[in-house]
């Protein structure tokens, strides 16, 4: 895939922002998942700006907290991780207590085999196969 600039100057994604209240648990989950913690810096006094990533990857996810006086809603996040073994991954998020849809989902073509899985926030996130 080549890169070709835009008019926008728009070069990638490089972070997708999950609202997180409890920070320390939700890091300690994604790094159960296999994440590295980049980066962990104060910001505005008493807040953590915190974004971990796939080993290989580039695009992370922000653990940020959410907006002063407002909660945290879980939602389905539209973040899709890969895998080239969808079947050893759900077995291992299962071994590994995650919160995981019972099976594999196997809709056929066009559509990967892919499962959901909730973070400790609620928030669902999906894993599908790209062998």
């Amino acid at each position: 895939m080549t890169s070709t600039p835009t008019t926008t100057g728009i070069r990638g994604i490089s972070l997708v922002c999950v609202p997180t209240v409890e920070q320390d648990r939700a890091v300690e989950f994604y790094e159960r998942l296999g994440f590295e913690k980049r980066v962990d810096t104060p910001f505005g006094g008493e807040y953590r700006w915190i974004e971990v990533y796939p080993p290989s990857g580039e695009t992370g996810i922000a653990l940020a907290p959410p907006p002063p006086g407002s909660g945290v809603e879980p939602t389905i996040t539209g973040i899709t991780i890969t895998t080239a073994d969808i079947d050893a991954t759900h077995a291992e998020f299962v071994a590994r207590g995650i919160d995981v849809d019972a099976q594999v989902s196997r809709m056929g073509d066009p559509v990967p085999p892919l499962f959901w899985f909730r973070d400790p926030s609620g928030h669902t996130l999906m894993v599908v196969e790209q062998p």
